[in-house]
């Protein structure tokens, strides 16, 4: 092959690289966030993956199309990857539920005693009440993380707190915080997850560290 007839060769796909380029678009900062984590992040991320075991006590409100209700979290038990989820409510005749799995699994128990395991925690989850909701990512998004297995994106407000997390087709708004009390940093008090139609609120009236 001729050198003249490489070269217009290239010349065609470097503009169409270039061109592919230029359509690039990047998603706006949310007004007011910051994608640049402050200086503390890696020790703090790092102090909260160590935080595995603890006991919290709230409330969790659930919207979507087809049905919105609100329970009560008696209590939640982290030990390690097990969790042990206990919830009362009076929506659509629930009672006490009780979740216990570990990531990947799920065994639900509900009020008339029925109890049903899966591999598939969410879809057991969403049978099984009808809500949708991300079991095994709330274990991390509770203590302000991100989950590991998908990607994600960060942001932080003025104050160098993170404001928001989106992963998994979700966007986590941490709205308030609390002081710990020992040697862990302050943890979320108001979560809000948003996907499409669909919001999930947990209210954290106590941490047992």
């Amino acid at each position: 092959m001729k050198l003249a007839t490489i070269w217009p060769a290239a010349a065609v796909a470097a503009g169409l690289l270039l061109s592919a380029c230029s359509t690039i678009t990047m998603e706006p900062l949310p007004e007011g966030l910051t994608s640049q984590p402050p200086a503390n992040w890696g020790e703090r991320s790092a102090t909260l993956k160590s935080l595995t075991r603890w006991e919290l006590a709230g409330k969790l409100a659930v919207r979507q199309p087809s049905d919105s209700g609100t329970a009560v979290i008696n209590h939640w038990i982290q030990n390690g990857e097990a969790y042990d989820l206990s919830l009362s409510s009076a929506f659509l005749g629930l009672g006490q539920t009780r979740l216990k799995g570990v990531p990947g699994f799920l065994e639900l128990t509900l009020s008339d005693g029925e109890t049903y395991t899966s591999s598939d925690p969410e879809s057991l989850i969403e049978a099984a009440t009808g809500w949708q909701l991300p079991i095994d990512s709330l274990v991390w998004w509770v203590r302000g993380l991100p989950g590991p297995a998908e990607d994600f994106r960060l942001y932080f407000d003025q104050q160098s707190r993170l404001a928001m997390i989106r992963q998994h087709g979700w966007e986590i708004r941490y709205d308030r915080w609390q002081a710990s009390g020992n040697r862990y940093p302050e943890l979320p008090a108001r979560i809000t997850a948003l996907k499409g139609d669909k919001r999930v609120r947990l209210v954290i009236t106590d941490w047992q560290i």
